[in-house]
């Protein structure tokens, strides 16, 4: 079984191969599902020996389920600051994993498609996150793992409302789908805001790369239902299929309508942000998601050769604060960050393949 030090040393993840369903434009599928154990307040009302023996309980649960050769429970204490931030830079965890993590575990998978979050908003966060569009998958593997814990743990669950959660929108079937979208056409030929519209009078929720409250820098948006009560998981998953499929449909029609009408301004805008990554010094985080996103579509659209796309989801993370951090091993000033993220993309764009 693979450690967690392994997983805060790599940049890589099985989330990022573009070579998967709809890879071109779905970045990402992500299942997420929200339990708690009967008897135990909420994670954000725990005292520190309840929340210890929510987490001995969640070790006994995967001891005797069929989960055991491949899921290893970690306390958050076991890691560093910068490796817990690098977590939630490879969208592993959530951010609020890192509050009070002295009450906090997380368990992961080698290939690093399940995680399950212990005492975040709620006792358990069990996700999957897949490359490109495979929502019905990620349920499927969730599904197992929630079964395996079941077996062992005694979920809050009413008739009436679902499962019980922190947060009274997630009550229900306590899930949560996301899709991650590159729509770099829609932006482009001025769009996105009526379809970001149109989505969310449709009950989804349009946000950044890192979720709530995050903008969506590099042409990245992440797509998820906001109501979780009153309708069954497969509902859930067949509505955000349906509203991706038209989003795919309308960011096709949009690049082509770049190729069709403004090929020479496309070409020299993904030349550009080519040669600015392959030989820049000094670059911002804002910048390198521009230019990267810049870059993907040039090669999605075959006007650039030679990059790998794999290589480039995996520099959104190589180029984040934690991940240089870690790279540099102490602190680093903004000035010097902006320079050692210049090296590693220099690097990755000047080696083969």
């Amino acid at each position: 079984m693979m450690s967690i030090r392994e997983t805060v040393n790599s940049a890589k993840s099985g989330w990022m191969k573009a070579d998967s369903p709809a890879g071109d434009i779905v970045v990402s599928s992500r299942v997420r599902v929200a339990r708690n154990i009967n008897g135990f307040s909420f994670p954000h009302l725990l005292e520190q020996e309840k929340a210890e023996q929510v987490i001995h309980g969640i070790q006994t649960a995967l001891d005797n389920s069929n989960l055991k050769t491949e899921l290893e429970l970690n306390r958050m204490t076991e890691l560093s600051p910068v490796e817990r931030q690098i977590l939630v830079e490879k969208h592993l965890i959530s951010p609020d994993l890192l509050h009070n993590h002295e009450k906090k575990a997380v368990t992961l998978r080698d290939d690093e498609a399940i995680s399950v979050m212990v005492n975040e908003e709620d006792h358990l966060r069990i996700q999957c996150l897949l490359p490109g569009l495979q929502l019905e998958k990620a349920w499927e593997l969730v599904n197992r793992v929630d079964d395996g814990l079941e077996s062992t743990l005694d979920y809050a669950f009413s008739e009436r409302y679902g499962y019980l959660t922190a947060c009274p929108t997630n009550a229900g079937t306590g899930m949560r789908a996301s899709v991650m979208l590159h729509l770099p056409g829609l932006v482009l030929i001025n769009q996105i805001k009526a379809v970001i519209n149109a989505v969310s009078k449709l009950g989804f929720a349009v946000r950044g790369l890192y979720g709530e409250g995050t903008e969506a820098h590099g042409n990245l948006f992440q797509i998820s239902n906001q109501v979780t009560m009153g309708h069954a998981e497969e509902e859930i998953i067949n509505s955000l299929n349906s509203v991706t499929g038209q989003l795919l449909a309308q960011e096709r029609e949009a690049r082509k309508v770049l190729i069709r009408e403004r090929r020479e301004q496309l070409e020299d805008r993904v030349g550009r942000s080519y040669g600015i990554l392959k030989f820049c010094h000094v670059i911002s985080s804002e910048e390198t998601m521009r230019r990267l996103s810049d870059v993907r579509l040039g090669v999605d659209l075959s006007l650039i050769n030679g990059v790998n796309p794999d290589q480039l989801t995996e520099l959104i993370v190589k180029t984040q604060p934690a991940y240089l951090l870690k790279q540099h091993g102490g602190e680093l000033s903004p000035a010097q960050r902006d320079v050692l993220r210049a090296e590693i993309i220099r690097k990755e764009f000047n080696r083969e393949g």
